[in-house]
């Protein structure tokens, strides 16, 4: 079995802890194989401060598999880091940008299954020059710098009985209905049911398509933009036999009984998709990037620099993004052979 890949995020954060408390749990919990991109002197430097006897093998991705039975594989990045539990530094930047891009690589090679990513933080990789908005983006390059295609990446947040996807992202609410059109609804639609289908093994998705105002703008009593902007998009959406429904009022489409009518909801901006995704599964949901040539997820969390190096940190969305990973990637595989 090819493992994964899991980049160790900002090391000033919880990702080494998590990754360690992942390694460490693997048999109770089932784990699939998985190497760490890291510097291996300040994971053993953290497993010591946790107090963890923690077992470390320097490994190349294809070694990781026969290792990860007695010993944490890492791949060895070339720059080194700067041990400071809860203080980043933009020292670390260089081996935060090494370890995503060697697991990119490694994927697109097939040397790893999947991709999997610990939390990272924008302000000390801005202060060191990072020139992309975030994780995501910097990974789209990534891709289309391997692949010559621009990529369009698309978040979901998957937990155990519900996904949903964010239409626009990382926007102040007041730009939300400049940011939303028909194209951008239907490209999104379009990118989460061909990833529903070739990675989540759905034959047929079902997308329900959230309403962007209270109640979906009432007939246009409460804002236009369902009838001008939202319900076009279910109309292309349709005629090209996506399954899609809406626009549906948010306030009803997160029960019980709702989410059985549905595989997947694509919601109109940020809060409207992670607040039910995270009440229903805090500590189970996974965010994964659709639209890319190979498979990413990480634990739906941040960096958490405020509790880490206490040995507080919760590995349980880690394992939860590693297990989903290897599924996908299995599922992947059958489609494609």
């Amino acid at each position: 079995m090819t493992a994964l890949a899991l980049s160790v995020g900002d090391p000033s954060g919880i990702g080494p802890e998590i990754a360690i408390a992942a390694f460490l749990a693997r048999d109770d919990v089932g784990l699939p194989p998985f190497y760490l991109l890291a510097d291996p002197a300040a994971v053993a430097t953290r497993a010591r401060h946790l107090g963890v006897l923690l077992p470390v093998e320097e490994v190349t991705p294809v070694q990781a598999t026969e290792v990860f039975g007695h010993a944490l594989p890492i791949v060895p990045l070339t720059a080194r880091f700067v041990d400071s539990p809860g203080r980043p530094d933009p020292a670390n930047a260089a081996g935060i940008v090494e370890a995503i891009d060697r697991a990119v690589a490694a994927c697109l090679a097939g040397e790893a299954a999947a991709v999997v990513t610990c939390p990272i933080a924008k302000k000390p990789l801005y202060d060191a020059g990072f020139l992309f908005p975030g994780h995501t983006e910097y990974l789209a390059h990534l891709a289309a710098r391997h692949s010559g295609v621009e990529a369009m990446p698309v978040m979901m947040l998957a937990g155990p009985d519900l996904r949903t996807v964010p239409v626009t992202i990382h926007i102040a609410l007041a730009e939300v209905p400049k940011a939303l059109s028909t194209e951008l609804i239907v490209a999104t639609a379009r990118i989460t049911a061909a990833g529903l289908a070739s990675r989540f093994g759905i034959a047929k998705p079902r997308l329900a398509i959230a309403g962007l105002n209270p109640h979906a703008g009432e007939g246009g009593s409460m804002g236009t933009e369902d009838e001008h902007v939202v319900r076009p998009a279910v109309d292309i959406l349709r005629a090209e036999d996506i399954d899609a429904f809406g626009p549906l009022p948010a306030d009803t489409l997160f029960h019980a009984r709702a989410r059985a009518g549905y595989d997947a909801a694509l919601c109109m901006y940020h809060d409207q998709a992670l607040i039910p995704a995270k009440a229903l599964a805090f500590d189970d949901a996974v965010n994964v990037t659709l639209g890319l040539p190979f498979i990413r997820t990480s634990p739906d969390h941040g960096t958490a620099f405020e509790i880490a190096g206490k040995g507080i940190a919760r590995p349980d969305s880690l394992i939860a993004a590693l297990k989903l990973a290897r599924k996908l990637a299995d599922t992947d595989a059958k489609a494609g052979a």
